[in-house]
């Protein structure tokens, strides 16, 4: 079974979290921020990876460094579950609408952390909730992870809607690029041996 179990600690957060890539979606979320259970939970759901995620943070300044450290901490455990990612299928992507909303993501398990974001948000912020946070929880993620991810927006209008599409669109994407490929024989899907 791919799980994996972090924790990290720092003078601004607290964070538990585990996660099963071979999983139902299920996920219990508790992060401080009303906005981030509710991605959270969606990422999950559509990527069927078990999830639980406990953050005490320093939200009385803002969500930034409880959403920048659950995305440090989400990316660690990929990488942990993944191990040497043998017999995956490495690459993944998936055009999804949300209402008005058009994401595209796209993603390569590559060892090589690269986040490329074009998604403009119409809005500064949903409800309590930074939207320019939304970058920065997968430029965390991808750092730890280390894997490339592209997340393009074509269409949207609202900024919720936008946020929404990505979570999902980059779940489904994870979601193809973890699965583990028969014909691969648990080989490295890679001419250099190694990702």
């Amino acid at each position: 079974m791919r799980t994996a179990e972090c924790s990290r600690t720092t003078a601004e957060t607290d964070i538990r979290l585990s996660l099963s890539l071979d999983g139902s979606g299920t996920s219990d979320i508790d992060t401080g921020c009303a906005f981030l259970d509710h991605m959270l939970t969606l990422f999950a759901c559509h990527g069927s990876f078990d999830l639980t995620v406990r953050c005490k943070g320093d939200t009385l300044v803002d969500y930034h460094h409880s959403v920048e450290d659950i995305g440090i901490a989400l990316g660690s455990a990929f990488a942990q579950a993944l191990g040497d990612k043998a017999g995956v299928t490495r690459y993944g992507n998936m055009l999804l609408p949300m209402d008005e909303a058009l994401i595209l993501s796209a993603v390569d398990l590559s060892g090589r952390s690269h986040l490329s974001f074009d998604v403009a948000f119409p809005t500064q912020r949903c409800g309590d909730f930074d939207m320019e946070l939304v970058k920065e929880f997968w430029l965390a993620f991808v750092r730890t992870s280390s894997l490339t991810l592209h997340i393009r927006m074509l269409a949207g209008e609202n900024s919720h809607h936008i946020a929404e599409g990505i979570f999902k669109s980059v779940a489904r994407a994870l979601k193809s690029a973890v699965t583990l490929d028969a014909s691969l024989a648990n080989r490295i899907p890679s001419t250099k041996g190694v990702l």
